[in-house]
């Protein structure tokens, strides 16, 4: 481990690290536009330079140049503060001084560092260059100008997110960072590219004067588009949630976030549910709180404890434990969290968990996905097994062929296939230190699929001390939470559908098929007028993820907590509150008067959810019957349009428009065509 000075303090850094790195490990601040932790190094702006002795006798770009023994390294001399400001003033010559006017005002890297690095004033006389703007898509806002070609958001495109939409054109001063041919960006991480960029070149489109950062209220949530538990920020201002932006954590979601957990918060506020409503003669009527309860009442009465519920893709763990506490009182549990049919083993939570972890996946030299599309399923595990074949891993894939952003050994599309894998697949197994299995809900929604991934698990030695390999990808936000709570039948949506209840909770749940419920007396419980509250018979106005406290479980059985941006809409009402305030009316009064209260109760019950982190699930998968996989067993994956997969999205003019121009081709005009 090299050891060296920086302007006086010894310090010692890992093998490999750059002087810049050193630096920092002294608590230095280096300015720095092109240089990025997680990219590769460009080297393009110069704005790092230091004096390192021995070498020659002038500054050098220290996020290039690797630490070594006996270095002494000097950060704040004259030379190196007049070397910077010479990098800002040559920054400068280009760029348009347009702050009072750009959407990066606030956060902006150059203005930051030239006020802190740069020169008081500027001696260039010339015109300025000017830059056609690009189109880039629904998401990402172009002012082209502005660029001062640091080059991160064509590294990023390139390495992180594997698809190649952005470069540069042109040398030198006709040198211009584009799309190409200028076409929409094809990636589900496209908008971290604003993120990157360290001026107000690419700036976010749905915010776009919206407001300035200083206006903004700033609160810790936790995103629930997927099943990954994304650490973001909400940023709101009055009642309204302007941007989410990712939070880091690096064992979840780095720094990154998918174009859905960033722009679907403009569908936080279309097309929500603001008062309760029943139906009355085949017609939803606006109703106060005690009708809509005593509408419910009337029918429990009458089905005393043939009473069920359904939970959907995005309820919190609370909102899952007060229902299930107010079915019990009714005396019945007939409770389901799999809305969309998934009828899977779930008595040991380990053999239906993401035991690898998500960053484990990087460390993992050969992949098995089996009836999953990561790449629209979970964006940022996508991320995690691209960097796993970037260091050398192999990946082999059962089901249709998708474009995953990496190379894929397609196997077929034959969940047959499990009982035999091809050798090149069975040897890389075999021979693999650290083998993965990931199974997805297309195969898992196959009789016999979980069986036949669970043997194959046993046979290839997926799990052993240190290392456990076999994944099931769930897509939905609130799907370990609900199996750490009993939130599935052994029959599924079927059982449930057989039981015939005549009173049916659904909470949140729009994906699921209601047909063979057609005689129960359905409630929804939600915040959007989506599939789910239109067959509903009396609908209770609740909370979306941004306007409450709640727990929330990712797919590697992480628990998070998340905090209350802004307040619900109309009469609204938090979910919880809302359970509590119908038990009640039933007579079936919850042991709880408030949150914290029945947070106390859910710790007691369930300890794992009293700390937030990864929870512990022992390896004990069930004896599961052998169905045999006929030959030519077809698999569909579950998410069938990235951009429209629950009701918050698809009330998103962003999300609506991404997934017309981007999956569909359908051409978007700009205001003046």
């Amino acid at each position: 481990m090299p050891t060296l000075k920086v302007d006086g303090i010894e310090v010692e850094v890992p093998a490999g690290a750059t002087v810049l790195q050193a630096c920092e490990a002294a608590g230095k601040e280096i300015p720095r536009f092109c240089y990025h932790e997680r990219l590769a190094i460009a080297g393009n702006c110069r704005m790092c330079l230091v004096e390192v002795k021995p070498g020659p006798p002038k500054p050098q770009a220290s996020c290039a140049l690797p630490a070594a023994d006996n270095q002494e390294v000097f950060t704040n001399s004259l030379t190196v503060k007049k070397a910077r400001e010479g990098v800002m003033e040559f920054l400068l010559i280009n760029h348009p001084l347009d702050c009072p006017i750009c959407d990066q005002g606030g956060e902006c890297d150059l203005q930051d560092q030239s006020i802190a690095y740069g020169r008081g004033h500027d001696r260039y006389d010339e015109n300025k260059r000017a830059v056609t703007e690009k189109y880039m898509g629904p998401v990402v806002k172009t002012v082209m100008t502005r660029c001062i070609h640091c080059t991160r958001c064509v590294r990023f495109m390139e390495q992180v997110a594997g698809v190649e939409d952005i470069g540069a054109v042109g040398r030198g001063e006709d040198m211009e960072i584009t799309s190409y041919l200028e076409q929409a960006l094809t990636s589900e991480l496209s908008g971290n590219v604003v993120d990157l960029c360290p001026v107000g070149a690419l700036t976010s489109k749905p915010y776009a004067f919206e407001a300035r950062p200083w206006e903004l209220r700033k609160t810790p949530a936790i995103d629930v588009m997927d099943a990954v538990g994304t650490n973001i920020r909400l940023d709101s201002r009055s009642r309204g949630v302007l941007r989410a932006v990712p939070r880091i954590n690096e064992d979840v979601n780095e720094e990154w976030a998918s174009d859905k957990t960033r722009h679907a918060v403009d569908g936080l506020l279309q097309r929500r549910l603001d008062r309760p409503w029943v139906r009355e003669g085949g017609v939803l009527k606006a109703a106060t709180w005690a009708e809509a309860f005593e509408a419910i009442a009337k029918v429990a009465k009458s089905a005393k404890s043939s009473v069920a519920a359904v939970a959907g893709d995005m309820v919190d763990v609370e909102t899952l434990y007060a229902t299930q506490q107010l079915l019990a009182s009714l005396g019945s549990d007939l409770i389901e969290g799999r809305q969309t049919g998934l009828a899977y083993d779930a008595s040991n939570i380990a053999a239906v968990n993401f035991n690898t972890t998500i960053a484990g996946l990087e460390t993992a030299d050969a992949i098995l996905l089996v009836g999953t599309n990561p790449r629209w399923e979970a964006s940022l595990v996508n991320t995690r097994i691209r960097k796993a074949v970037l260091a050398g891993a192999k990946v082999f894939a059962i089901g249709p062929e998708v474009d995953l952003t990496y190379p894929v050994e397609w196997l077929g599309n034959d969940l047959s296939i499990l009982a035999k894998l091809p050798k090149a697949a069975a040897d890389a197994l075999k021979g693999a230190e650290r083998p993965v299995l990931i199974v997805g809900g297309a195969a898992l929604k196959v009789p016999g699929g979980q069986a036949a991934a669970l043997a194959l698990a046993s046979t290839y030695k997926l799990v052993r001390d240190g290392w456990n390999g076999f994944n099931v990808l769930h897509t939905a936000a609130a799907r370990t939470g609900g199996l750490m709570l009993g939130w599935a039948r052994p029959g599924g949506m079927a059982e449930l559908a057989e039981a015939a209840p005549k009173l049916l909770f659904l909470l949140g749940a729009d994906e699921a098929d209601l047909a063979p419920f057609a005689s129960s007396f359905k409630v929804y419980i939600g915040h959007h007028g989506d599939k789910g509250a239109a067959a509903a018979d009396v609908i209770l106005p609740g909370a979306a993820y941004s306007e409450k406290h709640f727990i929330t479980v990712n797919l590697e059985g992480r628990v998070q907590y998340s905090e209350k941006a802004v307040d619900p809409p109309g009469d609204a009402r938090e979910d919880w509150s809302i359970l509590r305030a119908l038990s009640e009316a039933l007579g079936k009064t919850l042991p709880f008067d408030s949150f914290g209260e029945l947070r106390a109760r859910l710790f007691a019950a369930h300890p794992a959810f009293a700390t937030p982190g990864l929870a512990s699930f022992d390896w004990s998968p069930p004896a599961l019957d052998k169905v045999a996989i006929s030959k030519g067993t077809e698999l569909a994956y579950p998410v069938k349009d990235f951009y429209l997969t629950n009701p918050i999205a698809r009330a998103s003019e962003t999300m609506q428009r991404c997934s017309a121009e981007i999956l569909h081709g359908q051409a978007m005009l700009e205001a003046a065509e």
